[in-house]
């Protein structure tokens, strides 16, 4: 699996540009904060983070190891390879979706009790920390407000509208937010030179944005690609159900509906995904919109579509995707709303 084959190993590895940035300035203060909070939605990257940080802090020929400058983990010292392996005594993990009542989080806070057997520092780390019971979060609380000086956590969780405030406050928030389209990009350029392969950067956007803003699903769609070698354009918009949508701006600009009603039906026939239709439909009249009102987007798309039209058309596109869940007729909520576009323009 290319997601697991090719996480990031290094701080300067991590694929989310942002969270890169925040992590090295962490690294290079004086004093860690005993206690992170990385929130993200899924396949963002947060426990491959985690895991990356515990390696930085324990590893041997380091700043951290009082042998370089370096806050880089080398991953060749027996810390780090431990770390990468799993069996770092060190380093603990918890998987809040599967161990969170109030007895599995005390066993594991038990553990805070003891100095590292190997390494600098304990390194904890909770996955879906949203998931434990609120006896389990008291519990942790009590921790968190006088941890050992060895001690650090990290709790990961896609739902922070659920960790008690108490936790959050006494954590440093790393926000992962969504995975970037260009970071995603520089992601599968990383593991295309790995794999020694090449891809042209058309393909390399229709993965980017029909991965759900995220890495890990960028990494399956490459991988799925690969695999089937799929090596074109149009191929790959067939793979992803998408087949030919890069003309429908182009037919939307003329006040032809009914060459717009025949290009759905003949993407209706093709077996085509319309909820990634309308979701890359919506992610290029954003960027759209954003170009025509002199904010910086990665691409700029060429149109004769006014900013009203652009905007009337979003909210159009908005409604059949919410549409798309109750419809009997998968093509419906799209038709609709072209119909609808048609007709408001011409008023």
């Amino acid at each position: 699996m290319f997601y697991l084959k090719y996480r990031p190993k290094t701080i300067e590895e991590i694929d989310n540009s942002r969270v890169k940035e925040l992590l090295l300035k962490i690294l290079e203060s004086d004093d860690l904060p005993h206690a992170l909070l990385f929130v993200g939605q899924k396949g963002t990257g947060k426990t491959s983070a985690a895991r990356i940080f515990a390696k930085a802090i324990n590893c041997l020929r380091n700043k951290y190891g009082k042998t370089s400058k370096s806050i880089e983990p080398c991953n060749e010292c027996r810390n780090c390879v431990s770390i990468t392996n799993g069996s770092f005594t060190d380093v603990l993990e918890l998987d809040a979706a599967s161990n969170r009542g109030i007895e599995e989080v005390k066993n594991f806070i038990r553990e805070t009790a003891f100095f590292p057997m190997v390494g600098k520092y304990r390194v904890f780390i909770i996955d879906e920390a949203h998931m434990i019971t609120p006896d389990g979060f008291n519990a942790l609380l009590k921790t968190l407000e006088e941890p050992p000086e060895s001690v650090i956590f990290i709790l990961a969780t896609t739902n922070l509208e659920k960790v008690p405030k108490t936790i959050i406050s006494r954590c440093v928030k790393v926000n992962f937010g969504r995975a970037k389209k260009e970071d995603i990009i520089q992601m599968l350029k990383r593991i295309l030179k790995e794999e020694k392969k090449e891809y042209e950067r058309p393909i390399l956007n229709l993965i980017a944005t029909h991965a759900e803003n995220s890495f890990r699903d960028a990494a399956k769609i490459l991988e799925e690609i690969m695999l089937q070698k799929i090596n074109d354009k149009e191929n790959v918009e067939k793979f992803l159900g998408i087949l030919g949508k890069g003309n429908i701006l182009e037919i939307l600009e003329s006040h032809d509906a009914k060459q717009c009603l025949q290009w759905v039906e003949e993407f209706n026939e093709s077996n085509g995904n319309f909820k990634s239709l309308i979701e890359d439909l919506l992610d290029q009249l954003r960027e759209l919109l954003l170009s025509k009102k002199g904010v910086f987007t990665e691409e700029k798309i060429e149109t004769t579509l006014s900013s009203s039209e652009i905007t009337l058309l979003i909210k159009l596109l908005m409604e059949a995707y919410q549409l798309l869940r109750v419809t009997p007729i998968e093509s419906l909520p799209l038709e609709i709303a072209l119909m609808e576009f048609y007709n408001q323009r011409k008023k």
